[in-house]
């Protein structure tokens, strides 16, 4: 099954948020639904690299000229090589696309995270938002796998030194409640798969798995 199937993505605007693979999701995404002949935006409420070999651009005249493009990248340069928010309404954006795929979150390239009071960045015009959840994460100390780890432990009814777990990571996911759909990206062996499984089935939303570098994704029985 196509992934952008399993993870129900729509026409329009959808956030992606959380932690361990959400760039690497939205390309995978863009390049699938692109591929089925749609126009796909892949672009942030934040900030991300561009994505290499992909056409970028930096401000509406640029966007103009490449309209007849498949997929393209957006976003206003920072320094360092990141982009920030293209300046152009995101209303204007999902007009002129198929799909706009959001990166809505940082997570510092750590695969756990619990997000701040002004975390995540979803626009409102939004109707969908997938979190990922790196799956590496769990066994390694909170302190070394999360961002924001003093507050994923305070979700979580843990210390910081204590390993991360499918089950306390579960429990920050509900706390939290900030997606409609999740994704366990890593899930790259059978022990993982089972992490992926024991943290999912806590869970009251639909939820997927797998590994995105690897081209393999698994649904996770949920309607």
């Amino acid at each position: 099954m196509p992934l952008a199937k399993m993870l129900n993505i729509r026409p329009g605007v959808t956030a992606v948020i959380g932690s361990g693979g959400k760039t690497t999701l939205l390309w995978t995404l863009g390049t699938e639904l692109a591929e089925a002949g749609s126009r796909v935006l892949l672009c942030t409420t934040t900030k991300i690299y561009p994505f290499f070999g992909l056409p970028c651009v930096h401000d509406r005249a640029e966007l103009d000229a490449l309209v007849s493009s498949r997929l393209l990248c957006a976003g206003t340069p920072l320094e360092h090589g990141k982009l920030t928010a293209l300046e152009v309404p995101m209303a204007d954006l999902a007009a002129r696309f198929d799909y706009v795929l959001v990166e809505a979150d940082g997570s510092a390239r750590l695969p756990l995270k619990a997000h701040a009071s002004h975390e995540p960045v979803i626009p409102p015009e939004s109707n969908q938002t997938i979190c990922v959840v790196g799956i590496s994460g769990f066994g390694r100390p909170i302190r070394e796998a999360s961002h924001r780890p003093e507050r994923f432990a305070a979700l979580a009814g843990t210390g910081t030194e204590d390993a991360a777990t499918p089950e306390n990571t579960a429990r920050v996911l509900l706390a939290e409640a900030l997606a409609d759909r999740y994704f366990f990206n890593q899930a790259d062996t059978p022990e993982r798969w089972e992490w992926a499984l024991r943290c999912g089935e806590r869970l009251p939303w639909p939820w997927a798995g797998g590994a995105l570098q690897k081209d393999l994704y698994f649904d996770g029985n949920r309607p």
